[in-house]
């Protein structure tokens, strides 16, 4: 059973970062209307699916995210993966204290620039003044793992750790499993389930952008959504021939 689902609503982001597994560009673009995420999540959440993650892209570039955080809230835990910067306008960070997710996680992508870090830092405490709950997710590259390792222990000092989530850079520069643990101080720690070893997991789906479904966000594997609601999540799942994205 799926209990879990992430949904990329666009691939248009205006950060524009060049080893997003989404490949998001200023350019990007969207298939998803708001009405069509609303009733595909909801018909999915009536199937059991008990949380939903809502990513892109940049989620706070969509139009109509609003409209979809207001629907979905009451019916699963809701949550949001966001680089923070559309969070600094004053229109979106007004409509986000009427309209508000379970959770907020802000990325950081370059622990070495204290800039970007200072400006995640000044967020978090932000949204959790909103009733938010504010996490993080730590990008760590071979090369960044002493400057991810001093954000780690920084960001420690206001947030537990069921709130930071280390994520190792996919498809070059990737750390060992050793070093994503040495960022942690050698303590337990949240990660991708797949850093010891590819598995494909059985109660999460992934559905990008183009409408399309695999059981992990990073694999090439993807099957088109014939239609859009939880039947067409399970076909589209069932012919999925999973492959790595490492292979």
């Amino acid at each position: 059973m799926i209990e879990l689902l992430s949904i990329d609503l666009s691939n248009y982001c205006s950060k524009q970062c060049s080893f997003c597994y989404n490949h998001s560009t200023r350019e990007g673009n969207t298939l998803w209307s708001p009405s069509e995420v609303v009733a595909f999540a909801s018909d999915c959440i009536r199937h059991g699916v008990k949380a939903v993650s809502l990513g892109g892209g940049e989620p706070f570039e969509y139009e109509g995210i609003f409209e979809v955080i207001e629907t979905l809230y009451p019916l699963c835990y809701l949550s949001v993966t966001s680089n923070g910067l559309p969070l600094e306008d004053v229109g979106v960070w007004q409509k986000l204290q009427k309209y508000r997710p379970d959770k907020i996680h802000v990325t950081i992508h370059q622990p070495d620039n204290e800039k970007e870090v200072e400006r995640v830092e000044a967020l978090l405490p932000r949204i959790g003044a909103l009733g938010i709950k504010p996490g993080l997710n730590l990008l760590v590259g071979a090369d960044k793992v002493e400057s991810a390792t001093y954000v780690f222990l920084r960001m420690t000092q206001f947030l537990g750790a069921d709130q930071i989530i280390l994520v190792p850079q996919r498809f070059s520069n990737t750390p060992t499993p050793k070093q994503m643990a040495s960022v942690a101080g050698g303590k337990p720690f949240q990660s991708p389930s797949c850093l010891l070893g590819c598995k494909r997991p059985d109660n999460f789906c992934s559905v990008s952008w183009d409408k399309k479904v695999c059981s992990c966000s990073f694999a090439p594997c993807k099957e088109p959504l014939e239609t859009l609601d939880y039947n067409g999540l399970r076909k589209a799942l069932d012919k999925v021939n999973w492959t790595s994205c490492l292979a």
